[in-house]
C-alpha cells in the first residue's frame, strides 16, 4: 500500500528532523505539503510586529511552551493567550500577530488552502494610537516564501515612510520590544 501522502508519521520524530526549519522569521515548516490543507508546525523564538488578516480560518493546537497572540479588532489592540495544551479555531479575517517568544515552544498550526482570488493581508499598526502605518495584500501561493519578503518591503521603508499618518510616531520596524514598549506606554 502507497497512500498518496505517505504513511502515520511520529510528530515529534518529525520535529526532531526538521527543527532546523523551525526558526524566525516564520518558523513554519510544512509537514504535508501536497495535500488540501496547509499543515505546518510552528516553532517558537519569533515575535512579530505585523497583523495578518487571513481570509479562511486558523486552528491552533499549542503542543509545548506557551504563545499569544496580538489582535487588531475595531481600531484596538487585544490579547489571546495560548498555554501549552490549547487548542483554538480563529474564524477568517481576525487581524491576528502570533507571538512565540519561547524559544522551545511548538504549536501545530493547520489553515485551509486559499481559494483562488483570496487575499490575504499583512498590516502594519502604529503602537500608539492603532492607525494603520502600512499595508500590503496579496495572493498567497506559498506562507514560507511569501510572508518574509512582504516583511523585507516593509522593514526597508524609511522612518518617514514609516511614520504614522495620524499622531506622527515611528513604527519601529522588526524591533518587537521596542513597538510593544510604546504601546504599553500609551495604553
Amino acid at each position: 500500500m502507497q497512500p498518496k501522502y505517505g504513511l502515520p508519521k511520529n510528530l515529534m520524530d518529525w520535529v526532531g528532523a526538521h527543527s532546523d526549519r523551525l526558526r524566525p522569521p516564520v518558523c513554519n515548516a510544512a509537514l504535508f505539503p501536497d495535500g488540501n490543507y496547509i499543515i505546518n508546525m510552528v516553532g517558537g523564538g519569533n515575535t512579530r510586529t505585523d497583523f495578518h488578516d487571513n481570509p479562511t480560518e486558523e486552528i491552533f493546537y499549542q503542543i509545548r511552551g506557551t504563545a499569544y497572540l496580538n489582535i487588531w479588532d475595531r481600531g484596538k489592540f487585544d490579547r489571546i493567550d495560548l498555554k501549552e495544551g490549547d487548542v483554538w479555531l480563529m474564524e477568517p479575517h481576525l487581524q491576528h500577530s502570533p507571538q512565540r517568544p519561547d524559544p522551545h515552544g511548538l504549536c501545530f498550526l493547520v489553515e485551509l488552502k486559499r481559494p483562488q482570488g483570496a487575499i490575504d493581508t499583512l498590516n502594519w499598526y502604529c503602537p500608539r494610537c492603532a492607525a494603520l502605518v502600512w499595508g500590503a495584500s496579496m495572493e498567497l501561493k506559498d506562507l514560507v516564501a511569501d510572508l518574509p519578503a512582504t516583511y523585507q518591503k516593509f522593514y526597508a521603508l524609511s522612518d518617514a515612510e514609516r511614520t504614522c499618518p495620524h499622531c506622527g510616531t515611528v513604527h519601529p520596524g522588526k524591533d518587537y520590544a521596542a513597538w510593544h514598549a510604546i504601546r504599553e506606554a500609551h495604553a
